[in-house]
Protein backbone atom coordinates (compact mmCIF):
# COMPACT_ATOMS: atom_id res chain seq x y z
CA UNK A 1 0.00 0.00 0.00
CA UNK A 2 1.31 3.53 -0.78
CA UNK A 3 0.50 5.92 1.96
CA UNK A 4 0.79 9.68 2.34
CA UNK A 5 4.22 9.18 3.65
CA UNK A 6 5.36 7.50 0.83
CA UNK A 7 4.33 9.55 -1.46
CA UNK A 8 5.91 12.80 0.00
CA UNK A 9 9.07 10.73 0.18
CA UNK A 10 8.69 9.69 -3.34
CA UNK A 11 9.07 13.78 -4.45
CA UNK A 12 12.48 13.47 -3.74
CA UNK A 13 13.32 10.88 -6.16
CA UNK A 14 14.01 11.22 -9.79
CA UNK A 15 11.50 9.36 -11.69
CA UNK A 16 10.79 6.91 -13.58
CA UNK A 17 11.80 4.37 -10.85
CA UNK A 18 9.80 0.65 -9.91
CA UNK A 19 8.97 1.12 -6.29
CA UNK A 20 9.25 -2.23 -4.54
CA UNK A 21 6.93 -3.23 -1.08
CA UNK A 22 9.03 -5.37 0.90
CA UNK A 23 5.93 -6.00 3.38
CA UNK A 24 3.52 -7.33 0.25
CA UNK A 25 6.64 -9.64 -1.25
CA UNK A 26 6.89 -11.58 2.03
CA UNK A 27 3.25 -11.83 2.83
CA UNK A 28 2.71 -13.37 -0.70
CA UNK A 29 5.72 -15.48 0.18
CA UNK A 30 4.51 -16.50 3.53
CA UNK A 31 1.40 -17.50 2.25
CA UNK A 32 3.40 -19.74 -0.66
CA UNK A 33 5.39 -21.33 1.72
CA UNK A 34 2.37 -22.19 4.42
CA UNK A 35 0.24 -23.71 1.88
CA UNK A 36 3.07 -25.50 -0.44
CA UNK A 37 4.22 -27.50 2.39
CA UNK A 38 1.08 -28.70 4.07
CA UNK A 39 0.56 -30.24 0.58
CA UNK A 40 4.24 -31.17 -0.20
CA UNK A 41 4.40 -28.98 -2.96
CA UNK A 42 7.83 -27.77 -4.38
CA UNK A 43 8.00 -24.49 -5.45
CA UNK A 44 10.26 -23.16 -8.28
CA UNK A 45 9.92 -19.29 -8.26
CA UNK A 46 9.98 -17.87 -12.08
CA UNK A 47 12.77 -15.70 -12.43
CA UNK A 48 12.02 -14.41 -15.80
CA UNK A 49 8.85 -12.64 -14.32
CA UNK A 50 11.27 -10.63 -11.72
CA UNK A 51 15.09 -10.69 -11.09
CA UNK A 52 15.90 -7.84 -9.51
CA UNK A 53 18.71 -8.84 -7.13
CA UNK A 54 17.18 -8.01 -4.07
CA UNK A 55 13.75 -9.23 -4.76
CA UNK A 56 15.70 -12.65 -5.69
CA UNK A 57 17.32 -12.67 -2.07
CA UNK A 58 14.03 -12.06 -0.32
CA UNK A 59 12.16 -14.80 -2.30
CA UNK A 60 14.88 -17.34 -1.66
CA UNK A 61 15.76 -16.66 1.57
CA UNK A 62 12.10 -18.84 1.67
CA UNK A 63 13.40 -22.00 0.68
CA UNK A 64 12.19 -21.73 -2.44
CA UNK A 65 13.69 -23.53 -5.68
CA UNK A 66 14.16 -21.98 -8.78
CA UNK A 67 12.56 -22.02 -12.53
CA UNK A 68 15.58 -20.28 -15.34
CA UNK A 69 15.22 -19.87 -19.23
CA UNK A 70 18.97 -19.17 -19.31
CA UNK A 71 22.28 -19.69 -17.85
CA UNK A 72 21.85 -15.62 -16.60
CA UNK A 73 19.12 -16.29 -14.72
CA UNK A 74 20.43 -19.56 -13.39
CA UNK A 75 23.52 -17.60 -12.27
CA UNK A 76 21.97 -14.64 -10.81
CA UNK A 77 19.50 -17.18 -8.94
CA UNK A 78 22.26 -18.96 -7.34
CA UNK A 79 23.99 -15.76 -6.72
CA UNK A 80 21.05 -14.48 -4.35
CA UNK A 81 21.06 -17.74 -2.41
CA UNK A 82 18.98 -20.25 -4.53
CA UNK A 83 20.50 -23.88 -4.55
CA UNK A 84 21.31 -25.23 -7.41
CA UNK A 85 19.80 -28.39 -6.51
CA UNK A 86 16.51 -26.86 -6.86
CA UNK A 87 16.52 -25.20 -9.99
CA UNK A 88 14.81 -26.22 -13.10
CA UNK A 89 15.92 -24.98 -16.47
CA UNK A 90 13.12 -24.37 -19.11
CA UNK A 91 13.20 -23.07 -22.58
CA UNK A 92 13.00 -23.87 -26.20
CA UNK A 93 15.90 -22.22 -27.35
CA UNK A 94 18.68 -23.51 -24.68
CA UNK A 95 22.60 -22.80 -26.30
CA UNK A 96 25.20 -25.16 -25.95
CA UNK A 97 26.92 -22.76 -23.79
CA UNK A 98 23.96 -22.48 -21.10
CA UNK A 99 23.82 -26.34 -21.44
CA UNK A 100 27.51 -26.70 -20.16
CA UNK A 101 27.34 -24.28 -17.64
CA UNK A 102 24.41 -25.98 -16.20
CA UNK A 103 25.51 -29.40 -16.22
CA UNK A 104 28.43 -27.91 -14.29
CA UNK A 105 26.17 -26.02 -11.84
CA UNK A 106 24.91 -29.24 -11.32
CA UNK A 107 20.75 -28.01 -11.83
CA UNK A 108 18.10 -30.11 -10.47
CA UNK A 109 16.67 -30.80 -14.10
CA UNK A 110 16.49 -29.83 -17.50
CA UNK A 111 12.83 -29.34 -19.05
CA UNK A 112 13.30 -30.46 -22.53
CA UNK A 113 10.97 -29.28 -25.17
CA UNK A 114 12.09 -31.49 -28.01
CA UNK A 115 13.88 -34.71 -29.44
CA UNK A 116 16.66 -32.17 -31.05
CA UNK A 117 17.51 -30.81 -27.11
CA UNK A 118 17.55 -33.96 -25.78
CA UNK A 119 20.06 -35.03 -28.31
CA UNK A 120 22.16 -32.07 -27.73
CA UNK A 121 22.13 -31.77 -24.16
CA UNK A 122 22.89 -36.45 -24.49
CA UNK A 123 25.40 -35.27 -26.41
CA UNK A 124 27.21 -32.38 -23.79
CA UNK A 125 26.96 -34.09 -21.24
CA UNK A 126 28.83 -37.21 -22.42
CA UNK A 127 31.50 -34.72 -22.98
CA UNK A 128 31.86 -33.95 -19.65
CA UNK A 129 30.98 -37.44 -18.45
CA UNK A 130 27.97 -36.60 -16.77
CA UNK A 131 24.79 -37.40 -16.52
CA UNK A 132 21.58 -34.94 -17.46
CA UNK A 133 18.42 -35.00 -15.16
CA UNK A 134 15.41 -34.21 -17.78
CA UNK A 135 11.68 -34.14 -17.70
CA UNK A 136 9.83 -33.82 -20.70
CA UNK A 137 7.52 -30.71 -21.30
CA UNK A 138 4.57 -32.19 -22.73
CA UNK A 139 1.85 -30.29 -24.35
CA UNK A 140 -1.20 -30.54 -23.18
CA UNK A 141 -3.53 -28.79 -25.57
CA UNK A 142 -5.61 -26.69 -23.45
CA UNK A 143 -7.00 -23.15 -23.67
CA UNK A 144 -5.77 -21.06 -21.17
CA UNK A 145 -7.71 -18.34 -21.82
CA UNK A 146 -6.07 -15.56 -21.73
CA UNK A 147 -3.41 -13.41 -24.03
CA UNK A 148 -2.49 -15.36 -27.52
CA UNK A 149 1.43 -14.25 -26.62
CA UNK A 150 1.23 -15.79 -23.67
CA UNK A 151 -0.77 -19.09 -24.39
CA UNK A 152 1.42 -22.08 -24.92
CA UNK A 153 -0.11 -25.51 -25.23
CA UNK A 154 -1.76 -24.94 -28.65
CA UNK A 155 -1.51 -26.96 -31.37
CA UNK A 156 1.20 -26.36 -33.74
CA UNK A 157 2.98 -24.53 -30.62
CA UNK A 158 7.25 -24.04 -30.46
CA UNK A 159 6.63 -25.43 -26.75
CA UNK A 160 6.56 -28.78 -25.57
CA UNK A 161 6.39 -32.09 -26.50
CA UNK A 162 3.04 -33.13 -28.66
CA UNK A 163 1.57 -35.60 -27.36
CA UNK A 164 1.44 -37.97 -30.79
CA UNK A 165 5.48 -37.80 -30.49
CA UNK A 166 5.55 -39.99 -27.39
CA UNK A 167 6.04 -43.65 -28.56
CA UNK A 168 8.69 -42.15 -30.68
CA UNK A 169 10.57 -40.09 -27.81
CA UNK A 170 10.41 -42.82 -25.60
CA UNK A 171 11.58 -44.96 -27.85
CA UNK A 172 14.56 -42.48 -29.10
CA UNK A 173 14.92 -41.65 -25.35
CA UNK A 174 16.37 -45.31 -24.95
CA UNK A 175 19.63 -44.80 -26.91
CA UNK A 176 20.59 -41.44 -25.22
CA UNK A 177 23.05 -43.02 -22.55
CA UNK A 178 23.44 -39.48 -20.60
CA UNK A 179 20.12 -38.58 -20.06
CA UNK A 180 18.37 -39.74 -17.10
CA UNK A 181 14.30 -39.05 -17.27
CA UNK A 182 12.79 -38.01 -14.04
CA UNK A 183 9.54 -36.42 -15.09
CA UNK A 184 7.34 -34.51 -17.16
CA UNK A 185 6.93 -30.85 -17.41
CA UNK A 186 3.74 -28.92 -18.42
CA UNK A 187 3.41 -24.85 -18.86
CA UNK A 188 -0.05 -24.13 -20.41
CA UNK A 189 -0.14 -19.95 -20.18
CA UNK A 190 0.14 -17.23 -17.88
CA UNK A 191 -2.03 -14.71 -16.11
CA UNK A 192 -4.90 -17.39 -15.77
CA UNK A 193 -7.28 -16.61 -13.60
CA UNK A 194 -10.28 -19.30 -14.33
CA UNK A 195 -9.87 -21.78 -12.32
CA UNK A 196 -11.47 -24.61 -14.73
CA UNK A 197 -8.30 -24.52 -16.94
CA UNK A 198 -6.24 -25.39 -13.95
CA UNK A 199 -8.99 -28.62 -13.20
CA UNK A 200 -8.13 -29.41 -16.82
CA UNK A 201 -4.79 -29.24 -16.87
CA UNK A 202 -4.94 -31.86 -13.55
CA UNK A 203 -7.45 -34.35 -15.82
CA UNK A 204 -4.77 -34.32 -18.41
CA UNK A 205 -1.99 -35.37 -16.02
CA UNK A 206 -3.65 -37.87 -15.04
CA UNK A 207 -4.08 -39.39 -18.56
CA UNK A 208 -0.67 -38.69 -19.25
CA UNK A 209 0.35 -40.65 -15.81
CA UNK A 210 -1.32 -43.62 -16.64
CA UNK A 211 0.43 -43.52 -20.31
CA UNK A 212 3.44 -43.55 -18.61
CA UNK A 213 2.70 -46.06 -16.18
CA UNK A 214 1.71 -48.37 -18.93
CA UNK A 215 4.93 -48.25 -20.67
CA UNK A 216 6.41 -48.99 -17.37
CA UNK A 217 8.20 -45.66 -17.29
CA UNK A 218 8.00 -43.92 -13.26
CA UNK A 219 8.73 -40.81 -12.85
CA UNK A 220 9.29 -38.52 -9.74
CA UNK A 221 9.02 -35.32 -11.17
CA UNK A 222 5.40 -33.94 -11.82
CA UNK A 223 5.56 -30.10 -12.98
CA UNK A 224 2.60 -28.66 -13.21
CA UNK A 225 4.21 -25.13 -14.84
CA UNK A 226 2.73 -21.63 -13.62
CA UNK A 227 0.38 -19.66 -15.00
CA UNK A 228 -1.73 -18.36 -11.98
CA UNK A 229 -3.09 -14.69 -12.56
CA UNK A 230 -3.82 -11.71 -10.55
CA UNK A 231 -6.24 -9.22 -10.12
CA UNK A 232 -4.78 -6.00 -11.73
CA UNK A 233 -8.00 -4.12 -11.17
CA UNK A 234 -7.37 -4.28 -7.58
CA UNK A 235 -2.85 -4.26 -6.72
CA UNK A 236 -3.52 -4.68 -3.12
CA UNK A 237 -5.36 -7.95 -3.34
CA UNK A 238 -3.12 -11.23 -3.22
CA UNK A 239 -3.37 -14.09 -6.28
CA UNK A 240 -6.21 -17.45 -4.94
CA UNK A 241 -3.24 -19.47 -4.00
CA UNK A 242 -4.80 -21.26 -1.19
CA UNK A 243 -7.72 -22.37 -3.73
CA UNK A 244 -4.96 -22.62 -6.33
CA UNK A 245 -2.99 -25.15 -4.26
CA UNK A 246 -6.28 -26.88 -2.71
CA UNK A 247 -7.48 -27.40 -6.73
CA UNK A 248 -3.75 -29.56 -7.49
CA UNK A 249 -3.93 -31.17 -4.50
CA UNK A 250 -7.45 -32.72 -4.94
CA UNK A 251 -7.15 -33.55 -8.84
CA UNK A 252 -3.24 -34.53 -9.68
CA UNK A 253 -3.75 -38.02 -8.80
CA UNK A 254 0.19 -38.65 -7.58
CA UNK A 255 1.90 -41.75 -7.48
CA UNK A 256 3.94 -43.38 -4.62
CA UNK A 257 7.35 -41.90 -4.76
CA UNK A 258 6.33 -38.79 -6.80
CA UNK A 259 6.53 -34.87 -5.68
CA UNK A 260 4.17 -32.22 -7.56
CA UNK A 261 6.38 -28.95 -8.73
CA UNK A 262 5.24 -25.44 -9.34
CA UNK A 263 6.33 -22.65 -11.00
CA UNK A 264 4.54 -19.39 -9.70
CA UNK A 265 6.20 -15.83 -10.84
CA UNK A 266 3.71 -13.17 -11.72
CA UNK A 267 1.54 -14.40 -8.73
CA UNK A 268 4.41 -13.94 -6.21
CA UNK A 269 5.99 -10.71 -7.37
CA UNK A 270 3.00 -8.90 -9.26
CA UNK A 271 1.79 -7.38 -6.46
CA UNK A 272 4.40 -6.08 -4.25
CA UNK A 273 5.82 -3.39 -7.47
CA UNK A 274 4.53 -0.30 -9.05
CA UNK A 275 6.09 1.94 -11.62
CA UNK A 276 6.55 5.60 -10.55
CA UNK A 277 6.80 8.28 -12.88
CA UNK A 278 5.95 11.76 -13.13
CA UNK A 279 3.56 13.89 -15.39
CA UNK A 280 5.62 16.21 -18.18
CA UNK A 281 2.92 17.73 -20.08
CA UNK A 282 -0.95 17.78 -20.14
CA UNK A 283 -1.67 17.66 -23.81
CA UNK A 284 -5.47 18.84 -24.66
CA UNK A 285 -6.67 17.75 -28.21
CA UNK A 286 -10.37 18.37 -29.57
CA UNK A 287 -11.53 15.24 -28.22
CA UNK A 288 -8.77 13.63 -25.80
CA UNK A 289 -6.71 15.13 -22.75
CA UNK A 290 -3.67 13.44 -22.87
CA UNK A 291 -1.19 13.32 -19.58
CA UNK A 292 1.95 12.46 -20.74
CA UNK A 293 4.21 10.90 -18.43
CA UNK A 294 7.95 10.27 -18.23
CA UNK A 295 7.66 6.07 -18.09
CA UNK A 296 7.26 4.85 -21.20
CA UNK A 297 6.67 1.56 -22.92
CA UNK A 298 10.90 0.87 -22.44
CA UNK A 299 9.91 0.67 -18.74
CA UNK A 300 6.72 -1.50 -18.67
CA UNK A 301 6.11 -2.92 -21.94
CA UNK A 302 3.05 -4.95 -20.79
CA UNK A 303 -0.01 -2.17 -22.22
CA UNK A 304 2.00 -2.19 -25.52
CA UNK A 305 2.48 -5.76 -26.18
CA UNK A 306 -0.21 -7.21 -24.34
CA UNK A 307 -3.03 -4.77 -24.29
CA UNK A 308 -2.77 -5.02 -20.44
CA UNK A 309 -4.70 -2.65 -18.06
CA UNK A 310 -2.95 -1.59 -14.95
CA UNK A 311 -5.14 0.37 -12.30
CA UNK A 312 -2.96 3.87 -12.49
CA UNK A 313 -3.51 6.35 -9.67
CA UNK A 314 -2.69 9.98 -9.42
CA UNK A 315 -0.89 10.26 -6.11
CA UNK A 316 -0.57 13.80 -5.17
CA UNK A 317 -4.01 15.51 -6.94
CA UNK A 318 -7.10 15.31 -5.19
CA UNK A 319 -9.35 17.92 -7.94
CA UNK A 320 -12.01 17.55 -9.84
CA UNK A 321 -12.26 14.25 -12.00
CA UNK A 322 -11.63 14.14 -16.07
CA UNK A 323 -10.70 11.63 -18.54
CA UNK A 324 -7.09 11.43 -19.68
CA UNK A 325 -5.31 9.18 -22.08
CA UNK A 326 -2.24 8.04 -20.36
CA UNK A 327 0.55 8.32 -22.56
CA UNK A 328 4.34 8.00 -22.29
CA UNK A 329 7.26 9.76 -24.38
CA UNK A 330 8.68 7.13 -26.71
CA UNK A 331 8.37 7.69 -30.43
CA UNK A 332 5.81 4.88 -30.59
CA UNK A 333 2.06 5.17 -30.70
CA UNK A 334 2.04 2.18 -29.28
CA UNK A 335 3.36 4.52 -26.24
CA UNK A 336 0.54 4.31 -24.25
CA UNK A 337 -0.67 3.13 -20.90
CA UNK A 338 -4.48 3.37 -20.96
CA UNK A 339 -7.49 5.23 -22.62
CA UNK A 340 -10.11 7.70 -21.14
CA UNK A 341 -9.19 6.86 -17.88
CA UNK A 342 -10.68 8.41 -14.81
CA UNK A 343 -8.06 10.53 -12.80
CA UNK A 344 -8.33 13.50 -10.36
CA UNK A 345 -7.11 17.24 -12.45
CA UNK A 346 -3.63 16.24 -13.67
CA UNK A 347 -1.22 18.44 -14.19
CA UNK A 348 2.70 19.01 -14.90
CA UNK A 349 4.32 17.40 -11.80
CA UNK A 350 2.37 15.34 -10.43
CA UNK A 351 3.35 11.85 -9.79
CA UNK A 352 1.59 8.65 -11.31
CA UNK A 353 1.56 5.43 -10.12
CA UNK A 354 1.23 2.38 -12.13
CA UNK A 355 0.30 -0.85 -10.23
CA UNK A 356 0.38 -4.04 -9.71
CA UNK A 357 3.75 -3.91 -12.21
CA UNK A 358 5.75 -6.43 -10.20
CA UNK A 359 6.04 -8.45 -12.65
CA UNK A 360 7.40 -8.09 -16.28
CA UNK A 361 7.92 -4.67 -15.42
CA UNK A 362 11.66 -4.49 -14.84
CA UNK A 363 13.04 -7.55 -16.32
CA UNK A 364 11.29 -6.33 -19.79
CA UNK A 365 12.78 -2.91 -19.04
CA UNK A 366 14.77 -1.97 -23.09
CA UNK A 367 16.80 1.25 -23.75
CA UNK A 368 14.90 1.95 -27.10
CA UNK A 369 15.10 5.72 -28.16
CA UNK A 370 18.28 5.56 -26.01
CA UNK A 371 16.21 6.12 -22.98
CA UNK A 372 17.86 5.66 -19.04
CA UNK A 373 16.97 1.89 -17.31
CA UNK A 374 14.27 2.30 -14.69
CA UNK A 375 15.68 2.30 -10.99
CA UNK A 376 14.51 0.77 -7.83
CA UNK A 377 13.14 1.77 -4.56
CA UNK A 378 12.44 -0.06 -1.31
CA UNK A 379 10.38 1.35 1.67
CA UNK A 380 12.97 0.84 3.65
CA UNK A 381 15.30 2.82 1.59
CA UNK A 382 12.27 5.69 2.06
Amino acid sequence: MITEEIISKFKEHPTPFYYYDLDTLHSVCETVRTESEKRGFRIHYAVKANFNPRILRTIASYGFGADCVSYNEIESAVNAGFSPENVVFAGVGKTDRDIEKALDMGILCFNCESVAEMEVIDSIAGRKGKTATIALRINPYIEAHTHKYITTAIPESKFGINTWELDEVIDHLASLKNLDLKGIHFHIGSQITKMSVFKSLCSRINELQDWFSSHNINLEIINVGGGLGIDYSEPDKPAKFEEYFSLLNEFVRLRPGQRLHIEPGRSIVGQCGSLISRVLFIKKGSNTTFAIIDAGMTDLIRPALYQAVHKIENLTSDGIKGRYDVVGPVCESADTFAKLIELPETRRGDLIAIRSAGAYGESMASRYNLRDLPGSLFQDEL
